[in-house]
């Protein structure tokens, strides 16, 4: 993770979503006994159907997962968010445990504001606050397993082998920008204005041949460029240090006069230097047919990692568009929530209803930046790599 400087309160949004009061679905309070049947209530309000609409299998259309997903995590969080204070919905039932995950997955995956969630729910703006930021600390305390770098990479490198044909590769990073909407009086809304003018943050994502993510940076103001991300990371320094990405080496080729061996590595695209355990595509005009051969299979590779992301801000629109004056110390926690839950969905079910559809381009606007940054053994590697496409 990034720079987290301490836990300010989240000042109460006062922006609310007017569409999304047109479909509200007011909920009067649930046992674990009747969640079943606001089963699709729940699922109508994120979606932003009317509620009136009931089928048993609209929930997966809504929270885009399935109950299965649902109920695993609100048993992963169950102990952390029942512990402390009870809440209430504004009638004075008491909320259920999966009442507050449903509420919280709402804030999460709609992106609408507090008020209008509130509305919907039949809760105090307030008590969507507080119960979002219990769920976020619940996630970050008991999922973090779910996003972690492997303990074996064996499995990684074979499928991004099979998918492109690059040999011990063990990933693809990119970045995107989290957009904030803050106000000329914010003190520090020139920290985080961005090359798009706009108020930023970014976030840094490895990630699989399944679209999980291996690890995530977040909290750095979106004026930073790809590569200064990566060297401020800590990751960076345990790939400079052999602590990461030090799988065994391989043999490019047999019977080659000089010993041509390949480390572990990752992909990206030409933002990023081009380091021993980083390839990143030749530039230039007249490329030879094994550069662009090579160029092709870092491209294909390093999609999964634009896909990923993009998925990421499509089901939880909270990081999608413009938040309003977000807490930016507490963001990069909800950005770690939702990387968490991101993973959560894959594992459990499958990234099921998403194959069929086109994911967006997950940082519209931002013009492209270019690092010229290289090491020169990288240089033998690439060179090295690319002739083995050759033979």
């Amino acid at each position: 993770m990034g720079p987290i400087r301490n836990n300010k309160k989240r000042k109460v949004e006062k922006k609310a979503d007017e569409n999304n009061n047109n479909n509200s679905a007011v909920v009067s309070g649930s046992s674990s006994e009747d969640f079943a049947e606001l089963w699709d209530v729940f699922s109508m309000t994120l979606a932003g159907v009317s509620s009136s609409l009931r089928a048993s299998d609209e929930f997966g259309s809504g929270f885009r997962m399935s109950r299965t997903c649902f109920d695993y995590i609100s048993e992963l969080v169950k102990d952390h968010m029942m512990a402390k204070t009870h809440f209430a919905f504004s009638n004075g039932k008491l909320m259920s445990l999966n009442d507050q995950v449903a509420l919280a997955l709402t804030r999460l995956g709609s992106g609408n504001s507090l008020i209008s969630i509130g509305g919907s729910f039949g809760a105090h703006h307030s008590t969507v606050s507080q119960i979002t930021w219990r769920f976020i600390e619940a996630v970050e305390e008991h999922g973090l397993r779910h996003l972690q770098w492997p303990h074996s990479t064996s499995e990684i490198k074979r499928r991004f082998e099979a998918a492109a044909g690059l040999p011990n590769c063990c990933g693809a990073i990119d970045t995107t920008h989290i957009t904030m909407l803050l106000t000329s009086s914010d003190q520090e809304s020139e920290t985080w204005l961005d090359r798009k003018q706009s108020h930023s943050m970014i976030l840094q994502a490895v990630v699989g041949p399944d679209m999980r993510f291996l690890n995530v940076v977040a909290g750095w103001p979106g004026k930073m460029d790809d590569a200064s991300v990566l060297r401020s990371s800590d990751f960076f320094k345990q790939c400079q240090n052999g602590k990461k990405l030090n799988g065994p080496k391989i043999r490019l080729s047999e019977g080659a006069e000089e010993e041509e061996e390949l480390g572990e590595y990752l992909v990206g695209d030409s933002g990023f230097p081009l380091l021993p355990w980083l390839m990143t595509p030749f530039r230039g005009d007249g490329l030879s047919e094994g550069e662009a051969a090579f160029n092709g299979r870092v491209v294909e590779t390093h999609a999964v990692a634009k896909r990923a992301l993009s998925r990421l801000k499509r089901v939880w629109r909270m990081i999608q568009g413009e938040m309003w004056r977000p807490d930016k110390h507490k963001l990069p926690r909800f950005i770690l929530a939702c990387c968490i839950l991101h993973n959560i969905l894959i594992e459990i079910d499958g990234g099921d209803g998403f194959d069929d559809e086109e994911e967006p381009e997950h940082d519209p606007g931002y013009k492209h930046l270019v690092c010229d940054a290289f090491d020169k053994a990288a240089l033998v590697l690439r060179d090295k790599l690319c002739m083995h496409f050759s033979r």
